[in-house]
């Protein structure tokens, strides 16, 4: 429409321009460009005029397009809103007919719900009650062994204390009387010896043998015999007997001193061959220190040996003459780090070492028994811990087995409620729900 009306006043200006030019051809120029100017103008508009009825077109067209594709999108909703109203038409009639299904298993399985709850506690505790007596007897066994192995401790203990504290009285007879054994023993092998050193070397050492056992140490434990070392500069040494003390030190005892003089002067017709044994006798005590010193028993480096040697005289005689004829041979010694011992003096060390070990042992002792006291007081703590557990789940399975109760039968609107309605409305039914159930509300 709009084209038309744009071409018919086209025409019209073009007939008017040519009639002016055809009737008015003595106007001057001027008029004729203006005219000009005002047909182009014309052109010009005409032209935006075209533009716009395109445009126009176009939105013509996308919007009947838009309505086309919103009346489809219309009908399309309008057939999904019958499908979803004709739905949930029919899932309320399912969920109607659910509800009465649902009610209807209530009524039906009631009974087999109270009687499984039932079955189930009783399940549950009678395995609880297996599983904690399990764990009793897991707990209180090694409880039991312990207490036992620390009674058994204790009495051993107490055993040793009571042999440790026999009567000094007693030990000093016991003392003596193996003093004169041994004296008497020496003096007869000595004047039967007739000067073999040899043989006096050995009988030291057997002489040293019998007080080491009379000592109460243990061979191969607290001492050794003729054990074999090496120096720092690799000279191979072995002394007569090492005794072992505790916190890993040591005691060498040598018993190699030559007493061929003291039988001499033991033998001697007069009293001045007996001055001149005794003199002999002192010279090779002396020697017998000297090379005691020369061998450094304290450089062995696989004992931790003190700065010292007991140098052990098997006779006591020969011992108390050599200190009597020299008063300065003990600080003679002890200068070159030895200590001379007889039979007396020795097996009162030992007899001092064997007690230091069983203060030691005991001490060991009771430490062990403190150790295991503890361990036995931790084991206890844990099993009174169990113990609380074990309470707490039982208590915890009577606090369920009491909220399924309460969900069954208390509250408004219960499960035993609701069936027995069912019953009160007509359902057939043999048995009936327990008091205790059907009055709770």
């Amino acid at each position: 429409m709009l084209d038309i009306i744009i071409i018919a006043v086209a025409i019209l200006l073009a007939a008017v321009i040519v009639g002016i030019f055809l009737n008015r051809k003595p106007q001057n120029d001027q008029q004729i460009q203006k005219l000009r100017e005002e047909v182009q103008l014309l052109h010009s508009e005409n032209t935006k005029l075209k533009t716009q009825k395109e445009y126009l077109e176009q939105q013509q067209q996308k919007l009947t397009q838009q309505l086309t594709e919103k009346s489809d999108k219309v009908l399309e909703l309008s057939n999904v809103n019958s499908q979803i109203k004709t739905e949930n038409k029919n899932l309320q009639q399912k969920m109607a007919e659910h509800e009465a299904e649902l009610e209807d298993l209530q009524a039906k399985f009631k009974d087999s719900f109270q009687n499984l709850a039932n079955e189930i506690l009783e399940d549950k505790s009678k395995r609880f009650t297996e599983k904690n007596q399990q764990n009793l007897r897991e707990l209180l066994t090694p409880l039991h062994e312990r207490i036992k192995e620390f009674e058994t401790k204790v009495e051993n203990t107490h055993k040793e204390n009571l042999k440790s504290n026999i009567s000094l009285t007693e030990q000093l007879k016991q003392l003596q009387q193996l003093n004169q054994q041994i004296s008497d023993d020496a003096n007869n092998l000595t004047k039967a010896l007739k000067g073999e050193v040899k043989v006096q070397g050995n009988w030291g050492e057997v002489i040293l043998e019998r007080i080491l056992e009379e000592s109460g140490l243990r061979k191969g434990v607290e001492y050794e015999t003729q054990p074999s070392y090496t120096d720092e500069n690799r000279k191979r040494l072995q002394p007569d007997v090492v005794i072992k003390l505790p916190e890993d030190k040591h005691i060498i005892i040598d018993s190699k001193v030559s007493l061929l003089a003291y039988e001499q002067l033991v033998a001697a017709e007069n009293e001045a061959k007996q001055q001149a044994h005794l003199k002999k006798l002192l010279t090779s005590v002396k020697n017998h220190i000297k090379e005691l010193e020369k061998k450094h028993y304290s450089n062995i480096q696989q004992i931790n040996s003190p700065d010292f040697v007991l140098m052990f005289m098997p006779i006591e005689g020969s011992f108390a003459l050599v200190m009597q004829q020299d008063s300065d041979l003990y600080r003679f010694a002890l200068a070159k780090q030895i200590v001379i011992v007889s039979p007396t003096t020795l097996l009162a060390t030992l007899r001092t070492i064997s007690y230091i070990w069983r203060q030691e042992n005991q001490t060991k002792n009771a430490m062990e028994i403190a150790r295991q006291s503890g361990l036995l007081y931790d084991k206890f703590v844990g099993f009174l811990d169990d113990m609380e557990k074990i309470d707490t789940n039982i208590k915890r399975a009577r606090n369920a087995y009491d909220a399924a109760i309460n969900k069954l039968s208390t509250g408004r609107g219960n499960l035993v409620t609701r069936v027995e309605k069912l019953r009160d409305m007509g359902a057939q039914s043999s048995k009936k729900i327990p008091e205790n159930f059907a009055n709770e509300e």
